[in-house]
């Protein structure tokens, strides 16, 4: 088969109109705390605020679906259907959603659980794998499936030809360790139907989970300009990372050879897991849901959709701040803020429980 961009094929940037957003409910008792009550209340906000400009659609495992749909009962714009999966992260493990004229195709991405057997989270990611198919086929989109183990949220696109991602998580052996850089770049061009990408050296510091995933460090807003999280405290971890980032992205020109505009956001915390919220999951949990382990916290982590921003909340010092900046970059937008402290417990935010459909 050929490839999408040899079709004509290409990724709209998340600032372009939305068909709708989808999400998985969270059941997963490893990954989310206390049986998945408190996330699966904090899902519940984000669809709320998210289902005041776009429909959602939540899949829900069979087993689960007369809770959720008890849950959602009420909120017209949230549609819940029988889909089954292994955890909740929509972002990494639905289609990537491509447009033609007034066609719609999708990217199927062979997904390993963030790393297979060499990091992977948990040993079987066989149901997750098989969504992105499942998403599509709902549309009748076109399915192409890659030959690149990737996962939505290491990619950011502008629509006009330009991609971003860091190589701590592309080039990570746990992902495809049989391909070289260039090989990576070719496929991530020939799917995505991009001219370019461009490359950050690392992602978000203490984002093990993702191994850097380019969605808690930076945000596209519009081709040409870009969010970055750049905390002011020098001695934080991040602080080197972020100011890598900037070198890096002033050095850059995208596929139109636009020079990138970069508009800071501030860094909540740091953050740690307390002892209380660590004992309320099983102890076979991953590594990163115990006491005392850096969470990895960013207000870059949001989604666009049909003129709304819905960010997390996550730090009282910082919510304020981040809000204006999101205010004054997207002035045009509503901006909702949704408490997102027990998504980031799973090990991600909005923007990684939510994945959009364009608009055809």
């Amino acid at each position: 088969m050929s490839t999408p961009k040899a079709q004509g094929f290409f990724m709209p940037g998340e600032h372009a109109r939305h068909e709708a957003i989808w999400m998985v409910f969270p059941d997963s008792v490893d990954t989310w705390r206390a049986n998945g009550k408190p996330a699966q209340l904090a899902f519940y906000d984000v669809a709320k605020a998210i289902s005041q400009t776009t429909p959602v659609y939540m899949a829900v495992n069979p087993a689960s679906l007369s809770q959720a749909e008890s849950l959602f009962d009420g909120l017209d714009q949230v549609n819940c259907l029988s889909m089954a999966s292994n955890d909740s992260w929509m972002r990494d493990i639905g289609p990537s959603f491509l447009v033609k004229g007034g066609q719609r195709a999708a990217v199927d991405w062979p997904f390993n659980a963030w790393g297979g057997v060499f990091g992977g989270l948990y040993p079987d990611w066989s149901k997750d794998d098989a969504v992105a198919s499942k998403v599509a086929t709902f549309y009748d989109a076109k399915v192409f499936r890659a030959p690149l183990i990737l996962e939505g949220g290491s990619i950011h696109v502008d629509g006009e030809g330009t991609i971003y991602t860091t190589k701590e998580c592309l080039l990570n052996p746990n992902r495809n360790p049989d391909l070289s850089e260039t090989e990576i770049e070719g496929y991530l061009l020939d799917y995505l139907g991009a001219e370019k990408v461009i490359w950050l050296e690392d992602g978000l510091f203490a984002d093990e989970d993702t191994n850097g995933h380019i969605d808690n460090l930076l945000h596209v807003v519009e081709p040409g300009k870009v969010l970055l999280t750049v905390p002011e405290d020098k001695s934080d971890p991040q602080f080197k990372r972020s100011q890598k980032a900037l070198e890096q992205l002033a050095q850059a020109v995208d596929a139109k050879g636009r020079h990138i505009e970069v508009i800071q956001l501030p860094m909540p915390g740091p953050l740690f897991m307390t002892a209380e919220e660590a004992k309320s999951f099983p102890e076979t949990a991953h590594e990163t849901r115990k006491a005392g382990v850096r969470l990895a916290a960013s207000y870059a982590n949001f989604l666009i959709t049909n003129g709304q921003v819905v960010f997390p909340l996550l730090d009282p010092k910082t919510d304020a701040a981040a809000s204006s900046i999101l205010q004054r970059v997207f002035p045009e937008y509503q901006i909702t803020g949704v408490p997102g402290r027990e998504i980031l417990l799973g090990g991600g935010n909005i923007h990684c429980i939510t994945q959009q459909v364009p608009k055809v």
